[in-house]
């Protein structure tokens, strides 16, 4: 028994010393480990200045969310001068807003972005084509002859001259003007220009409210390959890695704010306005009221909870970018997405 023991015991030092040595290789090796304790703060950027695409954020913030789940988490809108994808890549922002098809290039580099898609803030990509009533511009071959106003993006351009010749239109036949259109509205009244790319819940509804009679269409609705997801939530890569329960944290209380935002349209669109630090949404209570109203239901719309990528409609948009040569290398499938941390 005595000899047994002493195996025993030998055994155990040689495995305490085994494990002892491999985490010593892996600590000079510089490998990475994950920690489960919480960062000292978090660095939410937006995209642009607060719209109800992000009042969900706002709520979390609010409503003690984060708070309550041990975060410090700070929301900043940081300049339209300002690449908010590449400071989060960098790490000098710990998560920020994007879109599926224009951080589609930055996947595609030598060096690619080091950030990952962690969840949709909108299901379906509610982005189309306004245009004045009577117009003609009801699908998109209603473009032929007419002014387009375009931010002249490979991407956006490829887009519509595909919608475009699938409806029997001719491309070449739209004339593009810079887009510098910053009031939909009272750009198409003056007739600076016919088309307009916009969002429909803050273009389309900004017009309702103002009694603008208008046409419009939908990507999604031409061609299912346009339901892409925009806008959506980047993660820092390196952050993700080292804090993947805290990431989990994190969505789990927007997941809360935007379910919230979903199910208490009006106040959250108190909440939204009362936190707009910037001055952009002054004067703008009606549309943000009638915006969050219609936005609501596009929070979670038919996903299985909030966040949900869908692989195959990532994918799609995707393969259809290396199809057309959009991108400087072809993406893979699951390029730049997981659902890993939603709850």
């Amino acid at each position: 028994m005595k000899k047994f023991l002493a195996v025993l015991l030998a055994l155990s030092l040689l495995l305490c010393l085994c494990a002892c040595r491999n985490k010593t290789d892996d600590t000079e090796n510089g490998a990475a480990t994950a920690d489960t304790s919480l960062p000292d703060k978090i660095t939410i950027a937006l995209d642009w200045t607060p719209n109800t695409n992000h009042t969900g954020l706002y709520v979390a913030q609010e409503k003690g969310y984060f708070k309550d789940a041990g975060l410090n988490v700070e929301i900043v809108y940081l300049g339209e001068d300002v690449s908010p994808a590449q400071l989060c890549s960098l790490g000098q922002v710990q998560f920020t807003i994007d879109a599926q098809d224009t951080i589609a290039s930055g996947f595609a580099l030598e060096e690619p972005l080091n950030v990952t898609a962690v969840a949709a803030l909108l299901q379906h990509n509610t982005s189309g084509i306004i245009s004045r009533k009577g117009d003609g511009i009801t699908s998109p071959k209603g473009m032929e002859g007419k002014i387009y106003s375009s931010w002249d993006l490979p991407v956006e351009l490829a887009m519509l001259e595909s919608l475009v010749t699938s409806d029997g239109g001719d491309w070449s036949k739209v004339k593009c003007i810079p887009n510098s259109v910053f009031d939909e509205p009272t750009a198409l009244g003056e007739k600076t220009t016919d088309a307009i790319w916009v969002f429909y819940g803050w273009a389309c509804i900004n017009a309702e409210v103002r009694g603008f009679d208008f046409d419009y269409f939908a990507f999604r609705d031409i061609d299912p390959t346009f339901d892409y997801y925009t806008p959506i939530l980047i993660g820092n890569n390196d952050f993700l890695a080292q804090y993947p329960e805290a990431t989990k944290t994190l969505l789990a209380a927007i997941g809360k704010g935007y379910q919230y935002a979903s199910e208490h349209p009006d106040e959250a669109a108190d909440i939204l306005i009362a936190s707009d630090n910037t001055g952009a949404l002054d004067g703008a209570e009606a549309l943000v009221k009638a915006s969050q109203a219609w936005i609501a239901d596009q929070y979670i719309a038919d996903a299985p909870k909030w966040g949900y990528i869908d692989a195959a409609r990532w994918d799609a948009f995707y393969d259809w970018l290396n199809e057309n040569d959009l991108v400087e290398r072809a993406l893979p499938h699951g390029t730049g997405f997981t659902n890993d941390y939603l709850g």
